[in-house]
């Protein structure tokens, strides 16, 4: 049995705002079944991928701590860095396509059909 990855909490919270902010009318059960796909997916990675998501998610975190979960993402999502950006377009590409593939008629919005 795998042991609970240690990248889970940060990649779930960043997971459960973001999509609740794309999505707005995705229902809480479906968002955290998506969240827990993300967790699953992120902790299966390659070791040099998931090194530098445990970095970048961590650092996220901790600024989160500071000014807000739905501000840093804001934050991450508005700024084009390098690596930084990635973050997010991982997240959502995770998101997105479990969201579309396991309820396909899912609306623009997040609203289920």
């Amino acid at each position: 049995m795998r042991r609970p990855s240690t990248i889970s909490p940060p990649v779930g919270r960043f997971a459960d705002v973001l999509l609740s902010i794309d999505l707005p009318d995705l229902a809480d059960d479906r968002r955290a079944e998506v969240t827990g796909f993300i967790e699953q997916r992120v902790s299966t990675l390659p070791s040099f991928t998931r090194f530098g998501v445990v970095v970048i998610s961590f650092a996220v975190d901790l600024v989160s701590r500071v000014i807000g979960l739905e501000r840093a993402a804001g934050l991450v999502t508005a700024k084009p860095l390098p690596f930084l950006a990635e973050y997010p377009r991982l997240v959502r590409s995770l998101g997105y396509a479990f969201i579309w593939e396991t309820w396909p008629d899912t609306q623009p919005t997040g609203a289920a059909a």
